[in-house]
């Protein structure tokens, strides 16, 4: 029996605020840049591309270009995107785990 893939398209999934803010988070978490600026193009596109650029003042095409593969975009334009999407970032101190001791 032969198995069938299908392409995950996560952005079939951020259907509201809270997930796409948890998504968001995750991303900007992980030490690789490109993950959440390929997070942002995930929301962008659950969100609507055309839309997200009008709202975010950049053209379509602009908008495509930042969130490319490889993309080093500006803050300037992280920025308003972020403001686009309706969220925010937000600075949080690191949590702190203590090493657990096996007995």
């Amino acid at each position: 029996m032969k198995s069938v893939f299908s392409t995950f398209d996560a952005a079939e999934f951020l259907d509201n605020d809270e997930v796409i803010a948890a998504y968001l988070t995750e991303a900007l978490a992980d030490d690789n840049p490109d993950v959440f600026i390929a997070a942002l193009g995930d929301v962008a596109k659950a969100r609507g591309m055309s839309q997200i650029a009008k709202d975010a003042s950049l053209g379509r095409e602009s908008l495509y270009k930042a969130l490319a593969p490889g993309a080093k975009p500006r803050f300037e334009t992280i920025a308003k995107l972020i403001n686009s999407l309706g969220v925010r970032i937000a600075i949080v101190p690191k949590l702190h785990v203590e090493p657990t001791t096996l007995s």
